[in-house]
């Protein structure tokens, strides 16, 4: 009798092979080979390889944040700044997904890593959303913030996303603001346990009572004059909202994840944060008015005039950007053509700053405004029909909180009720001003009334609600203008677009990367009407028109841009129901 005698290898080899087979068919690898061959076969393509190499790859699950990463690094001003990286897994392989940087603003950086490095592909991006410190100026101040972001993305932030759908923006951005809402309470512990210990290391004072004789020369307060029973005492200023150490990184991770899901699904942000807004209506879209900042005459000009931060240009509704870009260039150099004209010998000529915007040394605001006037004409351009404007007037920077006055030019200051009437002539003088924004500080309640029931639909009053969103508009206000930073979510940005009344413009700070493009993106995808984005100048700005351009020719191509003769703003709508009525 014969026995068969199988080797220890070839009994291992057999464990193995059919360790194999079970392997395989509890991933349907079989089922899914045949029909990509079957396919594969049909289709004839060029490159079979590659054809197989996609079919497989769309079978492969939705990639996950496998970790994040937090740096510091130098912006373009030299100042400290924070790098967020997103990383996730794809295909087996971990892929430099989305990273975003804080440049007093945020820059994110787009990048899949190519071969010969982790990861594959060659596909990169950059975009920048608006943010900063608030009145945070000082160094080691900024330092202490870029530094704890640092830590919260490479450590808490870290292990809270890990293993998360980046597709999934509403769980991130739910877990990135419950984070900072248990930062921020254990903050104020902090706080509050400081304040009490530093109260009773102080010993109280004792009152003595005071003298029959000193209580003789105490003086009775003063009566109130007739004239003055009526005053509202000046309010002072609202302390300024505080700042979390560390807030940089909510706002920066929430819309690296966002980018991140962009490129997953493969479409341009601009339509992955419509997606998210409104998933059910992704058809049309319509362009943001941009709004070009044309003239300076705010604290930092060489002339008197404080008042005018900014003279802004609201070109017609229906205008393709590349018209709205030209005509405000040609208006620019007009004007700078004027100014150099009517300079005397010797003087300094008009030029432009760095910002894109021409400071000009005004006394008066109506010089400037006879500027843009007197440009138009030569330039044969309806003021007041073609074009319109807005003037920034920041007018919370120049109160005088020791003569309870603002102070428009140098040494000439007005209080708030002789804005009121100084607003109201200049609109009725120049009628193609129809907005204003920050004529007031926010605790000037009255004035802002007053001046919204003076100019009525003449002019739209609207506020900076940069840093408190959530607040209700002030009496009057019919518009507010939008930022996206610190630790705001592009959630919250969602949510706040959705239930804001009135007209929204989608604003930058002054300081922003050179390499954004982002802003563009969330304006179009949260269907703004307004993006407010500067001067014709500079990297940072030019970005910003340069993606709006490309994003206005694709929706162009595809047809499915909504002009805004279809979609009029809510700027010109009471405007051009008063015209209708005239009529």
């Amino acid at each position: 009798m014969s026995y068969l005698v199988i080797s220890e290898e070839d009994q291992n080899f057999g464990h193995t092979k059919n360790a194999a087979a079970d392997f395989y068919r509890a991933n349907k690898v079989p089922e899914e080979l045949e029909c990509a061959l079957a396919e594969a076969f049909f289709q004839n393509p060029e490159d079979v390889n590659g054809y197989l190499a996609n079919y497989f790859a769309k079978l492969s699950p939705a990639p996950l944040i496998s970790r994040l990463n937090g740096k510091e690094v130098y912006d373009s001003r030299g100042q400290r700044s924070v790098e967020a990286e997103v990383y996730c897994i794809a295909c087996n392989k971990e892929k430099l997904k989305s990273k975003e940087r804080e440049e007093r603003g945020i820059l994110i950086v787009l990048q899949v890593k190519g071969e010969g490095e982790e990861g594959g592909g060659q596909r990169t991006a950059s975009a920048t959303i608006s943010s900063h410190l608030g009145l945070t100026t000082n160094i080691e101040e900024r330092e202490q913030h870029v530094m704890i972001a640092v830590q919260w993305i490479t450590e808490p932030l870290n292990k809270m996303l890990e293993k998360h759908n980046p597709c999934d923006q509403a769980e991130v951005d739910r877990k990135l603001s419950e984070f900072l809402m248990a930062r921020d309470l254990e903050e104020k512990e902090i706080r509050n346990k400081e304040k009490e210990e530093s109260l009773s290391a102080c010993e109280p004072e004792v009152e003595l009572p005071s003298s029959p004789l000193e209580k003789k020369k105490e003086k009775k307060p003063d009566k109130k004059k007739k004239g003055n029973v009526s005053e509202k005492p000046f309010c002072p200023a609202e302390p300024p909202e505080p700042v979390l150490p560390g807030c940089l990184a909510i706002g920066s991770v929430s819309l690296a994840v966002a980018k991140t899901g962009a490129q997953i699904t493969g479409i341009p942000l601009y339509k992955y944060i419509r997606g998210l807004k409104n998933p059910v209506d992704k058809s049309n879209f319509h362009m943001p008015v941009p709004l070009v900042t044309l003239l300076s005459c705010g604290k930092t000009s060489t002339g008197k005039l404080k008042l005018l931060e900014e003279v802004i240009l609201i070109p017609k509704a229906g205008d393709k950007l590349k018209q709205i870009i030209t005509m405000a260039m040609q208006l620019q150099q007009e004007m700078m053509k004027i100014v150099n004209t009517s300079a005397k010998s010797g003087t300094t000529q008009a030029i432009l700053r760095d910002s894109g915007v021409m400071p000009v040394s005004f006394d008066r605001p109506e010089q400037a405004l006879d500027l843009i006037t007197e440009a138009c004409s030569n330039l044969e351009l309806e003021l007041g029909v073609e074009i319109h404007l807005a003037v920034n007037c920041a007018a919370p920077n120049l109160m005088d909180y020791t003569k309870e006055k603002y102070e428009i030019a140098t040494g000439v200051f007005k209080s708030a009720d002789d804005l009121v009437a100084m607003y109201t002539t200049l609109i009725g003088k120049y009628a193609a001003v129809v907005a204003l924004i920050d004529p007031f500080r926010k605790e000037d309640v009255d004035q802002w009334e007053k001046l919204s029931t003076s100019v009525g639909d003449a002019c739209l009053l609207l506020s900076d609600m940069t840093f408190k969103p959530q607040v209700p508009p002030l009496p009057g206000v019919k518009g507010r203008l939008l930022k996206h930073i610190n630790e705001i979510t592009v959630s919250e940005l969602i949510h706040i677009t959705g239930n804001e009344q009135g007209s929204l413009v989608l604003g930058t700070v002054c300081n922003e990367a050179c390499s954004d493009d982002s802003l563009s993106d969330i304006a179009v995808g949260l269907g703004m009407d307004y993006i407010k984005v500067g001067g014709l100048r500079c990297g940072e700005r030019m970005s910003k028109y340069n993606r709006l351009l490309c994003i206005e020719q694709e929706l162009t191509q595809h047809g499915i841009l909504v002009t805004k003769e279809n979609h009029p703003p809510p700027l010109f709508i009471e405007r051009v129901q008063v015209e209708t009525v005239e009529e």
